[in-house]
């Protein structure tokens, strides 16, 4: 019970820390660019023409809602952050349930030690059930989430409370507008998972010398260098979510010019593939302008 408490703490610390460059984020996924690109360098220390990066766009919003504004959404997403912890530590705790009682079952013949392989993928197939559940469970917390800092495009007061934007959406939509985006959420998180656990087996198996006094503090820093690997490579998931959520849900940001009608996720995703708009997210800092995408940028400065 304690350990359970001092998640749900520490993780609504963390969100609360991370809601503006969440919200950041959100509004350029959907691709609301309401500052002008100017001339910066790259990290070569070469001058190009880039995006504003997290901070001018922290203030942009600050400016016209003040500091209070950045945590727009803060309340779904400390409800869904909540909850979520709680289904992910009963599933596990299930299983470490049914464990002990196939060990103290009457007639129960010890099973040879499995191995290493079989053991990551015991604990993989787990953590994936545990996730997916705290997902499914959690979406509708997310959609809320994601389009009250959406509507900060057209001004828009459609979703300010919780109990409001639970009516508006069931009035709207029914019970599926609450998992808008959900199947590419899922596929996103299974995939980074198995990738991650795949990859920090391989390399704690073949690469790493079992012999090496700092063995275990090599394992953890490589299973964090392939967890951000797996993310990066599935960030494509994250963002077609994203827009799938808000996506023909009566905002202006859910609707052209910042984003299309889509007919589904794979429509999404193949619209986003096409216009080379994958990644669109992914950097907050160091964000170049777009190709085909027309700013005024005075390019005669960079020469």
């Amino acid at each position: 019970m304690a350990d359970a408490a001092s998640q749900v703490l520490l993780g609504s610390g963390l969100t609360i820390l991370s809601q503006p460059l969440m919200y950041v984020k959100v509004l350029i996924q959907v691709g609301y660019e309401p500052l002008p690109p100017t001339i910066g360098r790259n990290i070569f220390g070469r001058q190009v023409c880039q995006l504003p990066g997290l901070f001018c766009y922290a203030q942009h919003i600050a400016s016209i809602d003040g500091k209070r504004g950045l945590f727009t959404g803060l309340t779904p997403r400390l409800c869904s952050g909540v909850l979520g912890t709680v289904v992910h530590g009963k599933v596990l705790q299930h299983y470490q349930e049914c464990d002990k009682v196939e060990e103290l079952g009457p007639g129960n013949i010890q099973k040879e030690v499995s191995s290493s392989f079989d053991r990551v993928i015991k604990e993989t197939t787990r953590e994936m059930m545990a996730r997916s559940a705290a997902t499914l469970i959690t979406h509708p917390f997310h959609v809320i989430t994601l389009r009250s800092m959406v509507q900060f495009i057209g001004r828009e007061s459609k979703y300010c409370g919780l109990s409001d934007s639970i009516v508006t959406i069931y009035r709207e939509e029914g019970i599926l507008g609450f998992f808008a985006g959900l199947i590419p959420r899922l596929l996103g998180d299974i995939i980074s998972l198995w990738l991650c656990n795949s990859l920090a087996y391989l390399v704690n198996t073949y690469a790493l010398d079992s012999g090496v006094s700092t063995m275990n503090e090599m394992k953890s820093y490589s299973q964090a260098v392939t967890g951000f690997f797996a993310s990066m490579l599935t960030y494509p998931f994250v963002l077609v979510s994203n827009l799938m959520a808000v996506n023909n849900c009566g905002l202006a940001g859910g609707c052209p010019p910042y984003s299309p009608v889509y007919a589904s996720w794979i429509d999404c995703w193949c619209t986003l593939q096409k216009e080379g708009n994958m990644s669109r997210g992914n950097s907050l800092f160091f964000r170049k302008v777009p190709f085909g995408k027309t700013y005024c940028c005075d390019l005669r400065m960079l020469i």
